[in-house]
């Protein structure tokens, strides 16, 4: 019987790493081995025909002097600043609404996550042709409604301050319906008795919805400040492709100067380093999140 069990114990051990080997090899070799490989370029002055010469830390160095990093770590510090805001309340308004009881429920949940499909390039060009001037939708809605004089046309792609707003705006309506899913999954998983004592004590719906709803979705939130927080750190397809970084250099992310960096100006080694110094800004800045909500959840 024991060595039953034992031929049945290996039998059930293979069937595991059989279903795993195939995750773990191509895990090493898209995932691990890139990131090893990438720590090893930066240790040299690296152009796209190889390697040159040893430099040791000197990349890492040299981006504390260079300027043109911490305006584009800056620009890109605007951005998480601006749009994750905006993207954690709007995420909750629309799982509120999505999750009422309503014969639309399904259209509001499918309609809220439809943008959320699209493709970077396709947010891009809309929101160009949104944003232009003279023949945008924009401007000529707010000419209808008589918000702006009819000689006035605000420049959204190359104002510097209103770039910012119609970026992180389109990145919100395009990214936003994730997030609404994940607070919509939170909701579903609050237990129906709290309302229905809050209801019999005499509690208004808005009390309810700051003393139950919100703080029972805290933990939501915070996974999803998190994750919104790491992706707008990583932000680079729709500002390359809406303004390319412009006005000048107003709006180039971190991960556009690093791309510019490695395929214009040649120098992989450089772009490594400067790679290396945001996945350590993000690690340091998941940890401090990590530890604040722990802290949150034992008070």
């Amino acid at each position: 019987m024991t060595a039953k069990k034992k031929k049945i114990g290996w039998h059930h051990a293979l069937g595991i790493i059989a279903f795993l080997l195939p995750f773990t090899v191509f895990y090493i070799l898209f995932t691990i081995w890139p990131v090893i490989q990438g720590f090893y370029v930066s240790l040299y002055k690296w152009g796209l025909m190889g390697k040159i010469k040893f430099v040791g830390t000197a990349n890492y160095t040299r981006f504390l002097k260079d300027k043109f990093f911490w305006q584009s770590l800056g620009n890109t510090a605007t951005f998480v600043a601006v749009s994750v805001p905006l993207l954690v309340i709007l995420a909750l308004v629309l799982a509120l609404l999505a999750n009422r009881t309503s014969k639309l429920k399904r259209f509001y949940r499918a309609s809220f996550y439809l943008p959320n499909i699209l493709s970077v390039s396709v947010i891009s060009f809309i929101t160009i042709y949104m944003a232009s001037p003279y023949m945008g939708f924009i401007n000529g809605l707010l000419h209808t409604l008589k918000v702006i004089p009819a000689n006035v046309e605000p420049q959204w792609l190359s104002n510097s301050n209103l770039t910012w707003v119609t970026i992180a705006v389109a990145t919100v309506w395009w990214t936003v319906g994730f997030s609404m899913l994940l607070y919509i999954s939170a909701l579903q998983d609050i237990p129906d008795q709290l309302y229905e004592a809050a209801k019999i004590d005499g509690a208004s719906k808005s009390r309810q919805l700051f003393r139950i709803t919100i703080p029972l979705l805290a933990p939501t939130t915070s996974l999803v400040l998190l994750l919104q927080m790491i992706a707008s750190f990583k932000v680079f397809g729709q500002i390359f492709l809406i303004t390319r970084g412009g006005p000048g250099t107003l709006t180039r992310p971190l991960i556009q100067y690093i791309y510019e960096t490695a395929f214009t100006k040649n120098d992989l080694g450089y772009a490594s380093a400067m790679s290396y110094a945001l996945f350590l800004i993000l690690v340091v800045l998941s940890v401090i999140q990590i530890r604040l909500q722990n802290r949150g959840a034992k008070e």
